[in-house]
């Protein structure tokens, strides 16, 4: 599932594309793929409206309307955005095309269908989309040790289990959530409530810092996005331990192990994640 530094590569590498151009018309071959409105609705009210620009918000995705009304997507497990001309090669599992007015299209994908659409109007209230049930950006101004002992300090699940919970912090997924503890120097497995000043400390500092620097590995050119259907993400040679079981610990050499918590793979080192 594409996570926060994912999603904020596809954001960085479409929204300069589609910025300030007319949506001419809308085409929906999944109908369950718009959650909100209809699907019908969602093309008509969709057709001559301008798009101003994108925000990323945890794992969501924002198209912000001149008119005030915007879009949200949620890319789920295996949704992609790209932008293409009309006679490119179209993925076998598109399911939504917008007609832009210099030619393009922006094209939707998902394999698996999870990935949906809410049209938000701007007399509305989003009550749809779950957006607003997030928690704190992990880089707000407002976010800090304090900010996670206050909300994670008191809970007995384990900190893998809390860094998940989309609606303390938002963006984080299961790759992240192993490279942040392990740049923290805390087992997955250790209960939030267990945890001493010290390790939310380190644990405040590690999440924006990776976070950033896996946006800034996933960097991408708008070709190299279109060459690889939006499908590549750039970050994946520089993850130290996710994925990793059985391989040597980058910082000690001792293997690397695997383990489940809460229904969730993780990858961790005990003998640096020790807390």
């Amino acid at each position: 599932m594409p996570e926060l530094p994912e999603v904020e590569m596809i954001k960085q590498v479409i929204e300069p594309q589609i910025q300030g151009l007319t949506i001419q018309a809308v085409t929906v071959s999944r109908r369950e793929v718009i959650a909100h409105p209809s699907a019908n609705e969602f093309c008509s009210l969709l057709a001559g409206q301008v798009i101003s620009h994108m925000e990323r918000r945890g794992k969501f995705l924002t198209v912000i309307l001149r008119s005030g009304d915007y879009i949200v997507l949620h890319l789920r497990m295996t949704g992609c955005l790209l932008v293409t001309p009309p006679d490119y090669p179209q993925e076998k599992h598109t399911h939504v095309v917008f007609e832009l007015n210099n030619g393009e299209q922006l094209r939707f994908s998902d394999t698996r269908r999870f990935g949906r659409f809410w049209l938000i109007e701007n007399s509305q209230i989003d009550t749809y989309s779950g957006i607003n049930k997030l928690g704190i950006e992990p880089f707000s101004p407002e976010f800090s040790a304090k900010y996670l002992t206050d909300r994670l300090g008191k809970r007995k699940k384990t900190i893998k289990e809390c860094l998940l919970d989309q609606s303390v912090i938002a963006g984080i997924g299961n790759i992240y959530s192993d490279e942040i503890l392990f740049a923290a120097k805390i087992s997955p497995d250790c209960p939030a409530s267990c945890l001493k000043n010290e390790s939310w400390v380190r644990l405040a500092q590690a999440i924006p810092e990776r976070l950033a620097f896996f946006i800034e590995k996933n960097n991408s050119a708008p070709k190299e996005y279109q060459e690889t259907k939006g499908q590549h993400y750039r970050s994946t040679p520089f993850l130290q331990v996710y994925g990793c079981e059985g391989k040597p610990c980058p910082i000690c050499g001792n293997t690397l192990c695997r383990k489940v918590i809460g229904s969730r793979s993780s990858t961790y080192c005990p003998c640096c994640q020790n807390t």
